[in-house]
Parts: C-alpha cells; sequence; structure tokens
C-alpha cells in the first residue's frame, strides 16, 4: 500500500475534513461501484482503490499514521479493529443500491390494496340521461375476526429472531457486505406465530358488496369513472386501493355519436325534396317534427338543436344532425310516370349542380 496519495485518489486536499472525506466517498463509490458496471474489472479496482483509501482517512489514528509515514498502518490496526466508520458509511450505500426504504433495511409490512376494474355497459339513452348505478363487487376487506392483523385475537405478531426485526440479514461477499431479505420474516421484521383462522394470516377477506355509483349525463364510451377508496383493503393499516368503472356504450340502431351531436341518416322522397315538407324524424325520447326546407339536396345536413347529447363538462346538449338521402322510387304506377314526364317536358329544369355539370361538359367536347 506504501506510496499511493489516498486524498488524490479521493480528490480531496489533505486539509480535508471528515464530511469533505465522506462527501468525495459517497460520490466515487456510487460512481463505481461493481453494481452498476457488471463486468468492468477497472471500475471494481477502482472501488477498490477508493475504499481503501477512505477506511485510511476515515480513522483519525490511521489518517495520523498515513500523515506521518505516508503510508498506511499495519493489518493488526486496520479495519479487523475497527472500522473507523467506514462501515456504517458503506452500509448506507449499499442499502441505496438495494433499495431498502430505511435505515437498517426493514421493511414496512403495510400496503396500499390493489385498485379495480368494472367494466360498465350502457345503452345510449342510458349515456344521455345519467344514471345511479347499483354494481356488485367482489373485493377485498379487513377480517373482521382480527380486524386486520392477520393474528388471532388475544396475540400478536414476534420480532424475527434471525434478523432481530432488522428484515435483512448481512454477510460478506469478498470485500462487500451485502443486506439481504430475512429468509425467516421474508423481510417484515416480525413472524406470525397464530395467524387467524378465518384470513390464514392475511389481515383480508374476499367480499361482494354492493356500490352505488352516479354515471353522469353525457358520458363517452371509454370514459372511467374513480371510485376512491373502493378498491382492495390494504394491508396492516394500509389505504385501500380505488375503484375504475369504465363505460362502454353500446352502439344504437339509429344514431352514431360524434362528441355531443347525434348523426343518422334521413331517407326523403323527391317530391319531399323540391317542394319541402315537415315529417316525422326520430329522437331519444321518441319522435319529432323536423322541417325539411324546398330544394333540399341529396346530402344535406338539416339540424335540430338541442336534441342530442348534454354536455358532459357544461350546459346544454348538442344537435342531432339529419344528412338527408333522395330515395328514388323503383316501381312507379302509369299516373306516377305521366306526372314525371310532364314534369320533365315541362320545361328546362336542371338544378345548380346538374347545369354546372353541363356547361363543363360542353366546354369538353366543343373546344
Amino acid at each position: 500500500m506504501a506510496g499511493k496519495n489516498y486524498y488524490a485518489i479521493l480528490g480531496v486536499t489533505p486539509k480535508a475534513d471528515e464530511s469533505a472525506l465522506k462527501t468525495a466517498y459517497r460520490k466515487l463509490a456510487r460512481m463505481y461501484h461493481p453494481d452498476r458496471n457488471p463486468g468492468n474489472k477497472a471500475a471494481e479496482e477502482r472501488f477498490k482503490e477508493i475504499s481503501e483509501a477512505y477506511g485510511v482517512l476515515s480513522d483519525a489514528d490511521k489518517r495520523a499514521h498515513y500523515d506521518r509515514f505516508g503510508t498506511a498502518p499495519s493489518a493488526a490496526s486496520g479495519p479487523q479493529a475497527q472500522d473507523g466508520g467506514f462501515g456504517t458509511l458503506f452500509e448506507d450505500i449499499i442499502e441505496g443500491f438495494f433499495g431498502a426504504g430505511e435505515r437498517g433495511g426493514r421493511r414496512t409490512r403495510s400496503r396500499r390494496g390493489d385498485d379495480l376494474r368494472y367494466d360498465l355497459s350502457l345503452t345510449l339513452e342510458e349515456a344521455a340521461e345519467g344514471l345511479e348505478a347499483k354494481l356488485q363487487i367482489p373485493r377485498l376487506e379487513p377480517c373482521e375476526t382480527c380486524t386486520g392483523t392477520g393474528s388471532e385475537p388475544g396475540s400478536r405478531p414476534e420480532t424475527c429472531p434471525t434478523c432481530r426485526g432488522q428484515g435483512q440479514v448481512r454477510f460478506s461477499q469478498g470485500f462487500l457486505t451485502v443486506a439481504r431479505p430475512c429468509p425467516e420474516c421474508r423481510g417484515e421484521g416480525s413472524v406470525n406465530r397464530s395467524p387467524c383462522r378465518d384470513c390464514r394470516g392475511e389481515g383480508r377477506l374476499r367480499r361482494e358488496g354492493l356500490l352505488e355509483v352516479a354515471i353522469p349525463a353525457g358520458i363517452e364510451d371509454g370514459m372511467q369513472v374513480r371510485l376512491g377508496g373502493r378498491g382492495d383493503s390494504g394491508l396492516s393499516g394500509g389505504p385501500a386501493g380505488d375503484l375504475y368503472v369504465v363505460i362502454h356504450v353500446s352502439p344504437h340502431e339509429i344514431f352514431t355519436r360524434e362528441g355531443s351531436d347525434l348523426h343518422t341518416a334521413l331517407p326523403i322522397t323527391f317530391p319531399q325534396a323540391a317542394l319541402g315538407d315537415e315529417i316525422e324524424v326520430p329522437v331519444l325520447k321518441g319522435t319529432a317534427k323536423l322541417s325539411v326546407p324546398p330544394g333540399t339536396q341529396a346530402g344535406a345536413h338539416l339540424r335540430m338543436r338541442g336534441k342530442g347529447m348534454p354536455h358532459l363538462r357544461g350546459r346544454g346538449r348538442g344537435d342531432i344532425v339529419y344528412e338527408a338521402v333522395l330515395e328514388v322510387p323503383t316501381r312507379l304506377t302509369a299516373r306516377q310516370r305521366e306526372i314525371l314526364e310532364e314534369f320533365r317536358d315541362a320545361g328546362e329544369n336542371a338544378g345548380p349542380l346538374q347545369s354546372s355539370f353541363l356547361d363543363r361538359m360542353k366546354k369538353l367536347f366543343n373546344g
């Protein structure tokens, strides 16, 4: 070990105090730790060198010896005698790599319950009006016998004798001290010697309960309604999860939905399109009268205001949009044919679309 400049290895000056040494070591140890550099021999050697430097400089006696003689103390006064705070710092770093939740590595058994999902099918009419839905939900609830503790009444979990309540056991692996979950208590820190006979130590039982959920008017397919705390109950006093009700709106026989508007095709005859008419059309709650203006063209959109879906996040409702579809009869009576022939022979009857088409055709063929 002679000849090594421990201050240079840690990147500090000989006047560095304990806090500066610790900060420098933490930074370098995290950078070159073998777990972050698997298979990298250079990083592993660098980590050993950093650990060696800190092991000497963090101990007052060893540092004084090093400053005086330029070498580390002999093995007799090395790490086997005392760690000078090195072990504590190294444990902090190990815990950072292995994800321990608190100093000493003990994990808490308290855990939030799982979220649940329920798929609810609605008709378009139900989605338009909203409703109070009653749902039968199977969920994990606290055991009434043990009140959620998981232990028989009158008993309680014992401190784990293997890890002494720490939840972890430590062992040496080369120059590393590794902490792993205790195999006896599985990292809990306690052992349940008298598990509840009803829930078998789980602290929860699956039951079905009736819940009421308000479905707002105007809800759309695929939306979710969240019920906080209505999922599975937590473990050992942990909070319950949430329940998510996923909405599925069934296809409608007549209408399709676009936002708050409803759309449908509206078959009309030639006389209705040409002369105009007031016809009965479907709405969500029965029928209503719709005015068809004279000269309505095929494909025209006729609106009935305020008869569509409610605005979910505002007031009012959308519209129902009727797309005019011109229906041409395939069979005519003699009288109908006679009337149409008279109409055809009565003079120029071309509409704007046909007139435009004829004009373009004339220009094409007459040059």
